[in-house]
């Protein structure tokens, strides 16, 4: 188990450092927007598709690069009417059952799917359909390596959690229902109101 744990925390360390590596695409996204933005109004005649395109492609892969590290946090939506008011070896059991038979099947099937995809555009050259537009190739790439960078992700997962209930490590993530988050943060705020030197440091 823990050559298991070790290969967990490889892929952790990657998907972190991608996932913080790529927030970065968006403000080079905003920037690119804009300014394709403003060259539209004040020199139509030099404005390209290509800039247009390639806004999406740079928030794509702001998204996808990042969706492996929104995992490891586990930052996903949850609905927790049911899991919220089960015990915590129920909800790990939860947790454990919903990687192992919803996310890793949808996320290889994904992989299988986009990796042939992605490279059939990359030996054709294919490129899009509009004029003076980018090569799609590129953006077929980055979702292929979203996804497989999940793939790895949920593996990185599921090792954990079966780690935590054989009480191998300590859970990365307790539970903490939206009534306690919302207890939390009031006491939080109230703590920086009355001191609010403490709201400076932060």
């Amino acid at each position: 188990m823990q050559a298991l744990l070790g290969l967990s925390h490889g892929i952790d360390r990657v998907n972190e450092r991608v996932g913080k590596a790529v927030m970065w695409l968006i403000l080079l996204a905003v920037l690119v927007s804009s300014g394709n933005a403003i060259i539209r109004k004040i020199a139509p005649t030099h404005a390209s598709n290509a800039w247009l395109e390639l806004q999406w492609v740079l928030f794509g892969a702001a998204f996808m690069g990042a969706a492996a590290l929104v995992l490891k946090q586990n930052e996903h939506i949850r609905i927790d009417i049911f899991y919220g008011t089960r015990s915590r070896r129920t909800q790990h059991w939860i947790d454990l059952f919903g990687h192992a038979f919803f996310a890793l099947p949808f996320v290889v099937l994904m992989a299988w799917m986009l990796v042939p995809y992605a490279w059939a555009a990359f030996q054709s050259g294919q490129a899009s359909g509009n004029a003076s537009g980018l090569i799609v190739w590129p953006s077929r790439a980055i979702l292929a390596g979203g996804f497989l960078m999940l793939i790895a992700q949920v593996i990185s997962e599921i090792i954990k959690k079966i780690a935590v209930m054989q009480g191998l490590i300590e859970d990365p993530h307790p539970f903490v229902s939206a009534h306690e988050a919302a207890e939390l943060e009031g006491a939080e705020l109230a703590a920086t109101v009355s001191d609010p030197a403490k709201g400076d440091k932060r």
